[in-house]
């Protein structure tokens, strides 16, 4: 019966991002808490909340209660209806987000809203460029890989979205401009953002769009001053600035949005992810009073088949009273702090560990060959006769009973926002071993 599932798997369905012989996929049977368990009855930690988003953790059956609530009443209408649960999640999301961001449009996932929101911002603005950074990931879809900064963009280079700019991070670890803090970083960065501004010509920019908080292109940090900078530069040039919380969004960080952290508003906020904790397939955009008056006498040419998804809206709004009925938010800050003594730990064990960045529960830890150099274990976008070091690390992980995100030179730690102590001791502990082999690396 196993063996069957994973042929099935294999043989009619496609695996993302990867060559499809020799796959060997976790044959999945149920979760738990922050436990992913397979069909041979083996659990796996689950340090990376599968892709940054099972926030609530696994298998919480008031999230299937409320779905079959609604289901009983209706699964579906078209977009143009009203529901209750469309309004009461449309009311929420203005409540718990920053100053005067107030209505929403529900797409189904991350790309799909960071599509709409590069739609929305150039209607409104009559402008045509986006800027984003290199280091950045905004979904698959050909707009949002275009915005992307990320390699997995180049398969689809020669048919990208145009008027896309990409700029520098301030990554304060690796920094560009060669600066000896991350507030100088920071302030380079900006200085280099509004130059490439005035290079592309302010009169032609729609929006600047960010991520809240780095997330899989290696939780780099924002200076503390940075994001106010851009609200600065923004308002200076009369551009948008679209706020991309799908991963940082929903306790992730420790506040419930990663721009909360930086008492920034922006014009357009897009989320799916934790919006539904990965339970059901959601995500949204979220608009100012200002952008929203100024559709109430012009058209609004957006529009999807499962734009505002009765079912997936109820999900969501259970999914939100669990994060702060629980005070999930505030238990990732605590969890966070407790993460990052521990890690501390490690990198006095480990002398492959470069750095270590995170936001509540939103972190990676950086592998280099040398602290000095800070020459990386293996190379970014490496070729795959370079990943030797980063498959073995992955396999470890695997082997001792984990699944988390590794990339490159980068192991992530974003466990669901419940973890315990424990957990974090064990999934750490994990770490260490698979650390180890990098260690071996080292000169």
């Amino acid at each position: 019966m196993n063996n069957n599932i994973i042929k099935n798997n294999l043989d009619y369905t496609l695996f993302s991002w990867s060559k499809q012989a020799n796959l060997n996929p976790i044959n999945a049977s149920h979760g738990i808490g922050s436990y992913i368990y397979d069909r041979d009855g083996k659990k796996y930690l689950d340090f990376s909340s599968q892709l940054m988003n099972v926030n609530i953790g696994h298998g919480d059956q008031r999230i299937t209660e409320a779905v079959v609530k609604q289901m009983k009443e209706v699964s579906y209408v078209y977009p143009g209806m009203a529901t209750d649960v469309r309004g009461k999640l449309g009311k929420k999301i203005a409540e718990i987000t920053p100053g005067n961001l107030t209505k929403t449009f529900f797409t189904l996932a991350g790309a799909e809203a960071i599509e709409n929101s590069i739609k929305l911002a150039r209607i409104y603005t009559g402008r045509h460029k986006i800027i984003t950074q290199y280091r950045s990931y905004h979904g698959a879809t050909y707009g949002a890989i275009t915005a992307s900064g990320d390699p997995r963009r180049f398969a689809a280079d020669s048919q990208a979205m145009p008027n896309v700019v990409h700029v520098e991070n301030p990554y304060a670890y690796r920094c560009p401009w060669h600066s000896s803090s991350i507030e100088q970083c920071g302030e380079r960065a900006l200085e280099s953002l509004e130059r490439i501004i005035k290079f592309e010509n302010p009169d032609s920019i729609a929006a600047i769009l960010f991520e809240g908080e780095s997330g899989s292109s290696g939780c780099i940090k924002y200076p503390p001053m940075y994001f106010k900078g851009i609200r600065k530069i923004c308002d200076k040039y009369g551009i948008l600035l679209i706020d991309d919380e799908t991963m940082s969004g929903f306790g992730r960080t420790g506040k419930m949005f990663g721009i909360d952290h930086h008492d920034v508003t922006p014009d357009i906020m897009v989320m799916a992810k934790g919006l539904t904790s990965g339970y059901l397939p959601l995500g949204a955009m979220t608009v100012t009073d200002t952008i929203a008056k100024y559709f109430d006498n012009n058209p609004m040419a957006l529009g999807l088949t499962y734009s505002a998804h009765p079912v997936s809206c109820a999900a969501a709004l259970e999914n939100i009273s669990i994060i702060e009925n629980e005070k999930l938010v505030e238990k990732a800050a605590e969890m966070g702090l407790y993460m990052e003594a521990e890690v501390e730990k490690l990198m006095k064990k480990h002398i492959s560990i470069g750095d270590f960045r995170n936001t509540g529960l939103l972190g990676c830890i950086e592998l280099v060959k040398n602290r000095n150099t800070k020459e990386p274990i293996t190379p970014w976008n490496a070729a795959p006769e370079d990943m030797e070091a980063t498959n073995k690390m992955a396999a470890k992980i695997r082997e001792l009973g984990m699944f988390t995100f590794v990339r490159w030179n980068f192991i992530f730690i974003a466990p669901p926002l419940n973890v315990s102590k424990a957990e974090i001791d064990e999934g750490l502990n994990i770490i260490s071993q698979a650390i180890d082999i990098a260690d071996k690396y080292c000169y």
